[in-house]
């Protein structure tokens, strides 16, 4: 779904932290009608502006402010106390939630009726505009809501949409944690290096850019990772004899099958 031009239309913003912050960077950049958002905390005060006025609770929206998408980005375990001050939204706007582990079932009960809501998850890749989002709609979405949302996720990378709710746990588990995945492969990297008398910074600049690198040529090549792996591996070279470690059956293809896992059932877990 392509992104419409012109400027992004009212929004409310719950939560200024950070994946709410880089969401309001990304809105910013593309132009954003005059906004609201909600946050109680000191710090969110530095994001206000002639596009955004900030408000500590819901009680200070100003009355006459008909936003057309309300962006849930406050903590799952506070969506309880928070959500049912927005009901009065409901009728004539669409809920887009990035809240883990918060169902549409369940976002609809605390906001009562059958609102319009996109539950999404998104990465902390937003952050630098590279986040990947999938998307997915109640029932009650319509069309041009559900354009709207794409337009808000692709402000901070690549969007896709399912139909099947359940499918977000384990693209929690593959994207939403998967940054943590990476970074500590850059971090074990870095601290292997040292082990190899690698001076420290030295060590630090080489996983760093070799894990960014690698990732940006992934990104831009058409070929599957596998492929992408066998081209630098010579055949008895010094890669080869890396992988022949790593791809043993007992060590890594089972630790991330069961990482992915854990992180699915966990997700799970989380939605009740």
């Amino acid at each position: 779904m392509t992104a419409t031009c012109g400027a992004i239309p009212p929004i409310l913003l719950v939560g200024c932290g950070r994946m709410g912050g880089a969401m309001l960077s990304g809105w910013r950049e593309q132009g954003l009608a005059p906004s609201v958002a909600v946050d109680p905390a000191a710090a969110a005060t530095a994001f206000a502006g002639p596009d955004l006025s900030i408000v500590a609770d819901a009680a200070a929206i100003p009355s006459g402010f008909a936003p057309a998408a309300v962006v849930l980005a406050v903590k799952p375990q506070n969506a309880a106390a928070t959500l049912p001050d927005y009901a009065r939204f409901a009728a004539n706007t669409v809920f887009l939630s990035i809240m883990a582990g918060r169902t549409i079932a369940g976002i609809g009960a605390l906001l009562g009726g059958a609102p319009a809501i996109v539950r999404a998850m998104p990465n902390t890749p937003a952050a630098v505009r590279q986040g990947i989002t999938v998307g997915c709609p109640s029932p009650t979405v319509s069309t041009p809501q559900k354009a709207l949302c794409d337009r808000l996720l692709q402000a901070i990378g690549t969007v896709a949409w399912i139909e099947d709710e359940a499918l977000l746990d384990p693209v929690t588990a593959v994207s939403g944690s998967g940054p943590a995945y990476v970074f500590l492969l850059a971090e074990l990297m870095q601290q292997a290096a040292i082990e190899q008398g690698i001076p420290p910074d030295l060590a630090r600049l080489l996983a760093r850019h070799t894990v960014a690198g690698s990732g940006a040529l992934l990104a831009a090549s058409e070929d599957e990772a596998a492929a992408l792996r066998t081209a630098v591996t010579s055949p008895g070279g010094t890669t080869a004899e890396a992988l022949a470690v790593l791809m043993d059956p007992d060590a890594w293809p089972i630790a991330v099958s069961q990482a992915i896992a854990a992180a699915t059932r966990r997700s799970r877990e989380l939605a009740g």
